[in-house]
């Protein structure tokens, strides 16, 4: 338990037609971890037939998306002209950068009543040197990411590099982030690589270095280690799913409001006019779009 310098239990939002979504950063208790702004695990859901995911196209500033499937599939179109489905295993990176648009639906052959959709969405934070890059976006298949095995234990690098591997997609600073599973008892170390690290439990139970089986972490719990020190996670009462990820602190604090993320707190209030004046580009075959939210304030204060 000394290694823990927290515990994240994320809050549920119901978005409709028995889709949740569970937020476990930001929060209360943390805010970032390494570049980790934002961390929504989704699902899993069966929607009826006839009916999916429809997140209308909206627009992003100062971040990278990394969206992560475990189950079903989704189709991403952006102000790009990109249009790209992705299913589990597979890896879309969107840089938003000085701004992008985007939408996210169920694919019409989603749409049958059959299929479930689970999955991951986080949120990079850009370094300042790079909040206003040019938007850019790259799709990763499954066979392209670097596969790990040991003593129980199956790594998937998602972004970064972990234990000798490196996942290939390009990223504007250092961080690491890997969906492990591991067999009943099997442990795995986590190195003190950076001096911000989490494990969020998907499914099964683990425990830390030398905790009691009683003590096990379930599901939905974000673990957030203190820096420096060893870690081992170990699977007690069966096999255990869960994703790690860290990196460096960032480069100074970031102002998070709806879908933007900057260090500039007038930065974001540009882009609030700017997509209420319609001056963002628009994504190609689609004419609906969200709104922007009338009634939420910017944060009094940014937070690291």
């Amino acid at each position: 338990m000394d290694a823990l310098e927290t515990i994240v239990i994320p809050r549920s939002s119901d978005l409709g037609e028995g889709f949740t979504v569970r937020r476990a950063l930001p929060s209360a208790q943390r805010r970032m971890v390494g570049p980790f702004v934002f961390f929504d695990e989704m699902g899993p859901v069966r929607f009826e037939a006839g009916h999916g995911l429809d997140v209308r196209p909206h627009p992003h500033i100062g971040l990278a998306t990394v969206t992560y499937l475990t189950q079903g599939e989704i189709l991403h179109r952006d102000s790009l002209g990109v249009v790209q489905p992705i299913r589990p295993g597979e890896l879309n990176w969107m840089t938003a950068g000085r701004g992008i648009v985007h939408s996210e639906r169920s694919p019409q052959g989603q749409r049958d009543g059959s299929a479930t959709l689970a999955g991951l969405q986080l949120w990079v934070a850009l370094p300042k040197a790079h909040e206003e890059t040019e938007p850019s976006f790259v799709h990763h298949g499954a066979g392209e990411l670097p596969l790990l095995e040991a003593g129980g234990c199956r790594l998937r690098v998602i972004v970064g590099g972990f234990e000798g591997a490196t996942s290939p997609v390009r990223t504007l600073s250092e961080m690491f982030y890997v969906e492990a599973q591991l067999d009943p008892g099997a442990q795995l170390p986590l190195p003190p690589l950076y001096e911000e690290r989490a494990a969020y439990v998907m499914q099964g139970q683990v425990s830390v270095n030398a905790e009691d089986a009683a003590h096990g972490h379930g599901p939905q719990q974000m673990l957030v280690f203190k820096p420096g020190e060893p870690v081992v996670l170990r699977a007690v009462g069966g096999p255990a799913r869960l994703v790690l990820l860290g990196g460096p602190p960032m480069d100074g604090p970031r102002y998070v409001w709806w879908n933007f993320v900057s260090s500039s707190r007038e930065r974001i209030e540009q882009a609030q006019a700017d997509w209420a004046g319609g001056r963002f580009a628009a994504v190609p075959q689609e004419t609906e779009f969200i709104p922007l939210p009338d009634n939420r304030p910017l944060p009094p204060v940014s937070y690291p």
